[in-house]
C-alpha cells in the first residue's frame, strides 16, 4: 500500500480520557455496511429490503483512509481493533487491510465479527496477514429458528464449515456469538453449548438490546444472562473466570470437567459502562463513542478535505475528552423521553 504518512504514533499524543476518566483502547471499524443476512435485532428484512439504499463504493472509506485513522487513533491510546461490518467479509480485499493494519505500532490485537458464511474461503489469508482472533455470530443450530434469525437467509452448514476452518487456520478459539431473545431462540440456547464444549471454541450469550431503532425492541424479549447462566449450570456445572482484562465486556465460566468455558454479555440486566474504552467508526467515516450514539463526528469530509493528521487526530481526541456516553446504565430514563432522538443502526457501526 502506497501512504505518504508514516506507519507511527505521533510524537506527544497523549492518551485521553473521557468526562469519566475512561481511556480510548479499543477501537470497531465498520467496512461495510451491506451484509448477506437480515438479522431481525439488526437489519430487519421488512425495513432493509431489495431496494434499500446502502452506500457506493466511494462513499465508503478506502482502506487507506481506515489505515490512516486507526494509526491516528493507535497515537490516543487504541491497542485493540476489530473489522465489523454489515459483513466485513462482503469487502473485498479484506486480508490485505488487516496487514496494513498490523503494521501500525501500538497495534496489539486485531480481531473480526463476521457471520462466518464467507470464512472458510478467507480464514487463512486472514490469519497469514496478522488476524489475531474472530468472533461469529450464530444464534442458533436449529435449522428452522436460524432461518428466521438471518431473515430466510440460512446457510448454517456454510457457517459450521467456518467455524472449522477458522480453528484449522490457528484463529482458535474462536467465540460464537447468540443474542437472545424470548419467545424465539431461547430454547436452542443449550443445544449451542452442548455442541461446542470440549473444542476451542467459546459460546457467548448477548442479552437483545435495543441498538437501533427498527428491532422492536421491548423488555419483555430479554432473556437475563442470569437466567441462562442457571439453566447451563443445571446441566453443567460452571464456575467464574477473572476478567481477562479490565473493561471485558464478557463475563467468564469455566466448565467443572474442563470442557472450555462460555461467556454472557449482559448490557440490559448489568450495564459496564463504567469501563468502557470502545470507539466505533462507521464505514462512512463517522466516528461514535457509543454503540446507542444518536450522532457521531463526521471524520470523511475532513479526512477528503486536506486535513492534516494533527488537526484529524485532534478532533478525534475531543471527541473522546466529551464523551458522557452511559446508555446502558440509564436506559430507562433515555427511552422515556420525547425529544425523539433516534440511535445509530447497528450495521453502520457492528455490535
Amino acid at each position: 500500500m502506497s501512504t505518504e504518512f508514516k506507519l507511527h504514533p505521533l510524537k506527544g499524543a497523549r492518551g485521553p480520557r473521557d468526562t469519566l476518566a475512561r481511556p480510548l483502547r479499543d477501537l470497531r471499524i465498520s467496512v461495510m455496511d451491506r451484509c448477506n443476512f437480515r438479522c431481525p435485532y439488526c437489519m430487519p428484512k421488512t425495513q432493509f429490503h431489495d431496494h434499500y439504499r446502502f452506500l457506493n463504493s466511494h462513499e465508503r472509506l478506502s482502506f487507506e483512509e481506515i489505515v490512516r485513522l486507526a494509526r491516528l487513533c493507535a497515537g490516543l491510546g487504541v491497542s485493540k481493533i476489530r473489522l465489523t461490518g454489515g459483513e466485513p467479509l462482503l469487502r473485498a480485499g479484506l486480508a490485505d487491510l488487516v496487514g496494513d493494519l498490523t503494521l501500525i505500532p501500538g497495534v496489539e490485537d486485531i480481531a473480526l465479527t463476521t457471520n462466518g458464511v464467507l470464512l472458510a474461503q478467507h480464514a487463512v489469508d486472514l490469519q497469514a496477514n496478522g488476524l489475531k482472533r474472530v468472533t461469529v455470530s450464530l444464534d442458533s443450530l436449529d435449522p428452522a429458528v436460524f432461518a428466521r434469525m438471518s431473515g430466510g437467509f440460512a446457510q448454517l452448514e456454510a457457517v459450521l464449515r467456518g467455524i472449522d476452518a477458522a480453528i484449522d487456520a490457528g484463529l482458535a478459539p474462536v467465540k460464537i456469538n447468540a443474542v437472545i431473545e424470548r419467545g424465539l431462540n431461547e430454547h436452542t440456547a443449550l443445544e449451542l453449548v452442548e455442541h461446542f464444549r470440549g473444542r476451542p471454541v467459546i459460546v457467548r450469550f448477548i442479552e437483545f438490546m435495543d441498538v437501533g431503532n427498527r428491532n422492536d425492541w421491548s423488555r419483555d424479549k430479554v432473556v437475563p444472562s442470569r437466567e441462562l447462566m442457571e439453566r447451563i449450570a443445571a446441566r453443567w456445572p460452571i464456575h467464574p473466570l477473572a476478567e481477562n482484562y479490565r473493561g471485558e465486556v464478557a463475563k467468564r465460566w469455566a466448565f467443572d470437567d474442563g470442557a472450555g468455558e462460555i461467556g454472557f454479555i449482559s448490557s440490559v440486566t448489568q450495564p459496564f459502562c463504567g469501563a468502557c474504552s470502545r470507539a466505533r467508526l462507521s464505514s462512512e467515516g463517522v466516528f461514535y463513542t457509543c454503540l446507542f450514539a444518536s450522532q457521531g463526528l463526521d471524520l470523511r469530509t475532513a479526512l477528503r478535505g486536506g486535513a492534516a493528521d494533527e488537526d484529524l487526530q485532534a478532533l478525534i481526541r475531543d471527541a473522546w475528552l466529551q464523551r458522557t456516553d452511559r446508555y446502558s446504565e440509564q436506559r430507562d430514563a433515555l427511552r422515556s423521553r420525547e425529544d425523539g432522538a433516534s440511535k445509530i443502526e447497528m450495521y453502520y457501526i457492528g455490535g
